[in-house]
């Protein structure tokens, strides 16, 4: 697994990654959509609690991913958030 680097404000276009965060083109378009699909979500819903939905949001998909990776080793789920 890789660590994710947020972007600083030092982004570069050029070559393979940016240099500023050192991740690929494709990742930070892949990740700009997915925070769009968000954004557009919660602007149709018309969500007044725009911070406790994206907090739920982002635990809820914290703790899926920790136990799809728990299922691919065979064990339980690590680091589990008391909120789902």
């Amino acid at each position: 697994m890789m660590k994710f680097n947020p972007c600083r404000d030092a982004c570069t276009h050029d070559g393979a990654c940016c240099q500023g965060c050192g991740r690929s083109h494709d990742e930070i378009a892949q990740t700009k959509a997915l925070v769009a699909s968000v954004v557009q979500f919660t602007l149709d819903k018309g969500f007044e609690n725009i911070d406790q939905f994206t907090t739920y949001v982002g635990l809820k998909a914290a703790n899926k991913v920790r136990a799809a990776l728990a299922e691919r080793v065979g064990g339980g789920v690590v680091g589990k958030s008391s909120e789902e």
